[in-house]
This record gives C-alpha cells, sequence and structure tokens, in this order.
C-alpha cells in the first residue's frame, strides 16, 4: 500500500522554484563567451512572451470591466517593465557584439 503524501501546494511550488534558481544560475555561468550572443537572442525571445503575458495581465480587466485583483496588475506592470528593459539591453549587448566584428573604417 502507499500513503499518499498532503504537502502543501507552497512548499512544493517554492521548492521548484529553489531548484530552478540553482540550476538556473550554474547553467549561466558555465557559458563560455562564443555562446553569449545566441543566448541573448533567446533571451530576448523569451522576454517577447513575459511582454505578451504581462500585457494580457495589465490590460485584460480593464476591457472585460472586471475588478480583478490589483496586486495582479502592478505585478504583471512590474513584468512588463522589467522584460522591456531586458530586451532592449539584450539588443543593445548583441550590437555592440557584432559591432566587435566589423572592419574598422580608415
Amino acid at each position: 500500500m502507499s500513503q499518499v503524501s498532503n504537502v502543501d501546494p507552497f512548499v512544493f511550488q517554492f521548492s521548484i522554484f529553489v531548484l530552478a534558481v540553482f540550476v538556473g544560475y550554474y547553467v549561466v555561468w558555465s557559458v563560455t563567451p562564443a555562446l553569449h550572443t545566441p543566448l541573448m537572442s533567446v533571451t530576448n525571445a523569451i522576454s517577447s512572451v513575459i511582454v505578451v503575458g504581462a500585457l494580457l495581465s495589465v490590460g485584460v480587466p480593464d476591457i472585460a470591466n472586471d475588478s480583478g485583483p490589483w496586486w495582479a496588475r502592478a505585478l504583471g506592470f512590474f513584468a512588463l517593465i522589467m522584460a522591456a528593459v531586458n530586451i532592449f539591453g539584450g539588443f543593445l549587448v548583441t550590437q555592440r557584439m557584432l559591432a566587435m566584428y566589423t572592419k574598422k573604417k580608415k
């Protein structure tokens, strides 16, 4: 017979979050510099998905005349700002790295 453990969903989700932080830290810091630019483009793509989700979180309650929780809109707005900064910074870094490989004009 197997016993079913009653684990609080918050504890379960928080443990997954902590494991993801550790795995992400070790994956990011073990990347060679040659792979930085392709990874930045993937990061920009992920951030664009976050922007879409944040826009839905911020704007949908206004369109539907729904009074959703204010903290969901606040977190959506914060995610929108942070993802926009990440996208803009990623494009700047990629542009700067690509400029290193162009021939300089004499």
